[in-house]
């Protein structure tokens, strides 16, 4: 699995001229997922532990890596945002591509919320929050219901509300 390499040749496409196609968009986005989606693997496991667990030898080992798993995810999740924000969604001429590179600007500031704590948590959820909501917007507009972005959309925004937001009523009416 080469998804380093992937990620660091789908950038290079990414900061090109025009919109992407749907392949393109699609090659982007399994790649950084694959990369960003074993780190978020490993932090969570080593979460799950270091909660359960009480002061032992191996605690600030784990306390270490964890810390150093989040630097790499924080790394990885603004190489993306600003991927996103310079070139992606400023190229993007269709719906269909703004709603794309607006779900995926709310996941990544989602995956930044997971791991982070107070002023990072919160601005990191605002963003994410902000950027469903454009995403939603003009999916209302101009994405069948039935479309499988416009499905993605509604469960990513509701894992967010769920997840991250704490509003688990509007989670379920999103879904």
């Amino acid at each position: 699995e080469r998804y380093e390499d992937m990620v660091e040749y789908m950038k290079k496409v990414a900061q090109s001229e025009g919109e992407l196609s749907v392949e393109e968009r699609n090659l982007l986005s399994v790649a950084y997922k694959n990369v960003i989606g074993s780190r978020r693997s490993s932090w969570r496991i080593l979460s799950s532990i270091l909660q359960k667990q009480t002061e032992t030898a191996y605690t600030s080992l784990a306390n270490n890596l964890q810390k150093k798993i989040e630097d790499e995810l924080s790394t990885l999740c603004k190489d993306v945002l600003d991927l996103l924000d310079t070139h992606l969604l400023p190229n993007s001429t269709s719906e269909e591509s703004k709603v794309f590179f607006n779900k995926m600007k709310g996941d990544y500031h989602r995956y930044m919320a997971e791991y982070s704590t107070g002023e990072s948590r919160e601005s990191a959820a605002e963003e994410a929050a902000s950027a469903y909501k454009v995403a939603e917007e003009i999916a209302q507009e101009h994405i069948p219901t039935t479309h499988p972005l416009r499905l993605g959309l509604a469960l990513n925004y509701s894992v967010f509300l769920y997840e991250i937001a704490n509003a688990p009523e509007k989670a379920c009416s999103v879904a």
